[in-house]
């Protein structure tokens, strides 16, 4: 048993919490990560866009990690907005403003956004205006991915940023052993706090990400179908 154990004998049950907590933290990244990629997938199959797609870094930390999402993140918000561009620059103003006005049938504004990516892609696909209208339409990009992103940061910024993604990796050992006595039981009630916090904030708004990806994912299989 280390010194410190037996100094603060609650610490050991500390390390098994972090480490839980940790899990539960991967475990929605992860999800994340394959959501984002379902996401990119589509709007480079419909919508001519070239996002590559991500996977998470076991030696990195979960900044590192967090980093990569927000790229990622950031590259589809971008490329919806170019999207949003398209639209205005090809429509005129009045069709343009339908494609937002809620009391106009969600069928004409797919025929609408299906015209311009016939234009802007010389041929498209079927669902490339449904998938259009489901993302310019919805909150997934202008509150969904803004918030996940915001957190995204805050975690990357909190003592959970340094740490490795992987369970035996040095960053927890430094948090969960390098320390002795107060100062590590201190960093161990931090760290658990931290996780605590952040870990019910990220996996509310991971959710709702991903049940948001869902919804235009399940569209374009319907369409296949």
């Amino acid at each position: 048993m280390a010194l410190s154990d037996l100094l603060y004998p609650d610490n050991p049950k500390r390390r098994h919490e972090l480490i839980h907590l940790h899990r539960e933290l991967l475990n929605c990244m992860s999800t994340n990560f394959r959501a984002t990629n379902e996401l990119a997938g589509v709007l480079n199959e419909h919508l001519g866009c070239t996002i590559t797609h991500i996977r998470m870094r076991e030696s990195s930390t979960v900044k590192e990690n967090c980093d990569i999402m927000i790229q990622a993140m950031t590259e589809i918000q971008h490329q919806v907005q170019k999207i949003d561009s398209d639209m205005k620059e090809k429509l005129e103003p009045v069709l343009y403003q339908k494609l937002y006005d809620i009391k106009e049938p969600e069928l004409e504004k797919i025929a609408i956004a299906h015209k311009v990516f016939s234009i802007v892609l010389g041929e498209a696909t079927s669902t490339a205006g449904m998938v259009a209208i489901k993302l310019l339409g919805s909150n997934l990009i202008t509150l969904t991915v803004s918030n996940l992103v915001s957190l995204l940061m805050q975690i990357g910024a909190s003592v959970l940023g340094g740490i490795s993604i992987t369970i035996l990796g040095l960053g927890l050992e430094m948090i969960l052993h390098a320390i002795l006595g107060a100062v590590e039981r201190n960093q161990l009630l931090a760290a658990v706090k931290s996780y605590e916090k952040h870990l019910t904030e990220f996996k509310a708004a991971s959710e709702e990400y991903q049940r948001a990806i869902r919804e235009v994912t399940s569209l374009v299989r319907q369409q296949v179908q």
